[in-house]
């Protein structure tokens, strides 16, 4: 603005100068011109130094306010100059348009630097699948180099009527480190799972599903943590909806002894269970106690009923009482007085909600039974650990004694079944329908026996379901009614629990350790090659191993003291790789073992003997790393880091350890036949 000034009044000098010399006065009235125009020029300077200050404090001002500090403002009368390093063009473009509310556009010079762009960040791939019985829809970001066909493809394979809904799309970045095993897991958990939301991504897999009952959810969450690959993070939520309970039953039953227990137990609530049990362990249950939440309550007030039958019961010391729905059936023995029955059914009457009835019952001296001859009249069902049934008894005629067998056989197999029944057409009433309810609560067992009696049931034996006793209950009351009267002494064993023997790295060292144990892996005399004999043994490790899926283990070999050490370890060595080879070459999964010959460093007997020496020629098994750290873990034991092996030192160094062993180590769990 300052030259456009200057330039004005050099136009007006120069036009006034010239008539200065035409007319007197003229140079008086050019000096007095050229003041006026001196004064001119400093006013309109002094006037475009403010506009410039005012336009460059305002502009200032908005760039603050807009969060662009970066921005600087330069003026020159009416034009305005920002320069500065922009971020991004979006920032440039704030900047400008926030100036632009100052001056025009028109009079803002851009000078700014936009800073070079990095390098954009590759996508992450994700896939979510949401499964709904035969309906699949996919939906995410998979690298470019994996067809979403073959996603696709394995999934059909799951079953011929799967529908599919493709929503994957694709971007060309290099595929993450650890995506394939992320996506293999992903998919056989969805294969598992039929309702199911299987998020997949390359560090983590989140699987949320809905399964059928308890017993499966377990089952199904033991599977899939035991098959997760190493260093994948995965969320494994499976929930069991509750189960509808049919009748709503409760059992509680105090025995002469003392002893209490929850033969059967059924809740509806939360709060309604924390209430019954608390009136049984006041009545002397105790340990772990069961009782299944679920739906098909009859009355809002069960536990009401549940907790006051208990005390009635309690109070007389002995008997049992099972709630069938509204059904109440209080039943004692013979040594509880008829008074003492009668004074607690008529307290329990006042206490009971109203929608419940109570029936009572006082047994009669077990010397009463009827008897035909010298044996009670009676049908007994057993099976033995061997799987053979065993029939005997009284049955009512030919036709119910066929079908009393046929029901045997159906369930146990055509050459099991072993029946020795006696034909008495006097029988009781409806003994037939009880005796084929005898085989029926027969197969909820492992092995035992049913003995049924006019008047009883007597139900014992042995199973791997920790619900069996409450399911038997529940079928015996819904069958014959809550005042059937029938005693249970069936007990759990952990080790034929398929679910609670699922292999876990402890239990599959344990059940390697019991074969080589039982039976040892031999070699040909002098070589490292496995004889015939010890094939049988290797395919029972191979099988272990295969239901154990991957493990970290050290295969050892050991020799006994005679030949040099040199040619011992050596010797070792290869045995143990021969194991490994042969354990691979029949499907194990021993991509994790490490096999180490230590030759004669470890005696477990001694080598002046010939059974010495066979004692220490021999191969054993051991979890190393993170199996290691599993198996100490689910045995509650510290960890130990591993040990180096140890240096050969020179046969005149060897030192002769003589121990039996014996007793060392307990026998380990059985494991269950498959």
């Amino acid at each position: 603005m300052k030259e456009q000034i200057l330039q004005v009044l050099q136009r007006v000098i120069g036009s006034v100068l010239p008539l200065a010399g035409r007319y007197k006065g003229g140079l008086l009235m050019a000096a007095s011109f050229g003041l006026a125009l001196a004064g001119s020029f400093g006013a309109a300077t002094l006037a475009a130094r403010g506009i410039e200050y005012v336009v460059a404090r305002d502009a200032q001002a908005v760039l603050a306010e807009k969060g662009l500090p970066w921005a600087e403002v330069a003026t020159d009368g009416l034009l305005l100059t920002l320069r500065g390093e922009a971020d991004s063009e979006a920032a440039r473009f704030r900047a400008l348009s926030a100036v632009s509310t100052v001056v025009a556009a028109e009079r803002v010079i851009d000078e700014i630097r936009v800073a070079a762009s990095v390098e954009i960040a590759a996508p992450r791939f994700q896939i979510e699948i949401l499964r709904n019985g035969l309906d699949i829809s996919l939906i995410g970001l998979i690298p470019t180099s994996l067809p979403t066909e073959s996603i696709v493809s394995r999934i059909e394979a799951i079953d011929p009527e799967i529908s599919v809904v493709n929503m994957l799309e694709a971007a060309d970045h290099p595929v993450p480190f650890g995506w394939e095993q992320a996506a293999d897991f992903g998919l056989r958990a969805l294969a598992l799972i039929p309702s199911s939301k299987i998020s997949i991504s390359a560090d983590q897999v989140e699987v949320s599903g809905l399964a059928g009952s308890e017993r499966q959810r377990d089952q199904w969450r033991e599977q899939l943590m035991r098959e997760r690959p190493r260093g994948l993070i995965a969320s494994i939520s499976i929930s069991a909806p509750r189960p509808v309970i049919s009748p709503f039953t409760l059992r509680f039953v105090m025995d002469e002894d003392g002893g209490a227990r929850f033969d059967a137990c059924a809740a509806d609530t939360s709060e309604a269970r924390a209430a019954i049990l608390r009136a049984g362990r006041a009545a002397g249950a105790q340990g772990a106690i069961d009782c299944v939440i679920g739906l098909g309550s009859p009355s809002p007030r069960w536990q009401v009923a549940a907790s006051e039958s208990i005390a009635a019961l309690a109070a007389m010391g002995e008997g049992s009482v099972t709630l069938a729905d509204m059904d109440i059936s209080l039943i004692v023995p013979h040594t509880v007085s008829a008074e003492a029955l009668a004074r607690a059914a008529a307290d329990l009457e006042q206490r009971l909600p109203d929608v419940f009835s109570l029936q009572t019952l006082r047994l009669p001296p077990d010397g009463d039974d009827p008897v035909r001859g010298d044996e009670a009249i009676e049908f007994v069902a057993s099976l033995g650990e061997d799987g053979v049934v065993l029939l005997r008894g009284y049955m009512i005629d030919d036709r119910s004694r066929e079908a009393v067998q046929a029901l045997a056989r159906a369930e146990f197999g055509m050459n099991a079944v072993r029946a020795n029944l006696r034909i008495d057409p006097d029988l009781p009433e409806g003994w037939p329908v009880r005796a084929l309810l005898a085989v029926d609560m027969l197969g909820q067992m492992e092995h035992g026996s049913v003995r049924m009696r006019p008047d009883r049931f007597d139900i014992r034996g042995v199973t791997g379901d920790a619900t069996t006793a409450d399911r038997v209950s529940r079928l015996m009351t819904e069958r014959l009614g809550s005042g059937a009267v029938f005693a249970l002494d069936i007990r759990y064993d952990e080790r034929l629990d398929p679910v609670a023997m699922q292999p876990t790295p402890g239990r599959c060292e344990d059940w390697i350790t019991e074969v080589v144990t039982e039976q040892k892996i031999t070699f040909d005399p002098g070589s490292a090659t496995i004889d015939n004999a010890a094939g049988r043994v290797m395919d029972k490790l191979a099988e272990i191993l295969r239901d154990c899926g991957r493990l970290e283990m050290e295969v050892a070999g050991h020799t006994d003291s005679q030949g040099r050490l040199e040619t011992n370890m050596r010797l070792s060595q290869q045995r143990a790789e021969a194991v490994i080879a042969g354990l691979l070459a029949r499907g194990a999964l021993v991509a994790d073992f490490v096999a180490r010959g230590y030759g004669p460093e470890f005696p477990v007997a001694d080598n002046g003997t010939a059974e010495g020496r066979e004692a220490n020629r021999r191969i054993e098994f051991q979890l190393i790393g993170a199996s290691a750290e599993a198996a100490a873990a689910e045995r509650g034991a510290p960890v130990q880091a591993d040990a180096p092996p140890p240096e050969p030192r020179d046969e005149s160094d060897l030192e002769i350890v003589v121990t039996t062993g014996a007793g060392d180590n307990p026998r380990p769990q059985a494991r269950p036949a498959r």
